[in-house]
């Protein structure tokens, strides 16, 4: 039951952090539309390969924090700080910036499980959004970050990205508005994803006073 649980938050919080329109799921409708559902999965394959990895390293170093309430306390004000810059930063970013549509350049099966590994791998965003995710559920009781949690959990972070990137592919394959699919809205999703993180954050600290 509680591989089952620990399961289900991996699955609901890489729900979370994919809802946003932003470059892979956007990137995977894109592929759908121009190429079908077959190639649009296996970019999703690898999309999902690399988060495995990046869920693995962020809850890694959530236990790490984890053990050592000290450094938590530290970080934890240092995180706010960072993603309350990362909120500014994209957000200016993307009132300066003008609308380029995002064209996947591959046209293979394998070439698409490659570039899904490729892009995934350049949006790092996952592990700092993880490693707090997942030190805030340890410190709450609700996550036990030992072998068997970690790997449940990373298994639910890979399921619930995939669930989300086949819900885009098959529900939002018919988007013919290029501002929708642009660098700049791209920009304007991760700012607000930052920002409610930094809000999230700001909260625990006052919530420690």
């Amino acid at each position: 039951m509680e591989i089952t649980i620990t399961f289900g938050l991996g699955l609901v919080i890489a729900l979370l952090g994919v809802i946003p329109p932003g470059l892979l799921n956007m990137t995977a409708v894109k592929v759908s539309i121009q190429d079908g559902y077959i190639r649009a999965i296996m970019f999703s394959v690898g999309v999902c390969t690399i988060v495995v990895v990046q869920t693995l390293i962020a809850l890694l170093f959530a236990s790490y924090l984890t053990n050592h309430p000290d450094i938590t306390d530290v970080l934890q004000r240092v995180a706010f700080v960072i993603f309350v810059l990362l909120t500014i930063y994209f957000l200016v970013l993307a009132n300066k910036q003008t609308t380029q549509d995002l064209d996947p350049i591959v046209k293979s099966k394998r070439g698409l499980f490659f570039q899904g590994m490729l892009l995934s791998s350049l949006n790092v965003f996952p592990i700092p959004y993880q490693a707090y995710m997942g030190t805030t559920l340890a410190t709450a009781g609700l996550l036990v970050l030992d072998k068997t949690s970690i790997f449940s959990y990373v298994a639910g972070a890979a399921t619930g990205t995939f669930v989300m990137l086949y819900v885009y592919i098959f529900f939002f394959k018919r988007i013919k508005n290029k501002k929708f699919r642009s660098q700049k809205n791209i920009n304007y999703s991760i700012g607000v994803i930052t920002g409610i993180i930094a809000v999230i954050t700001l909260i625990n600290i006052i919530k420690e006073w």
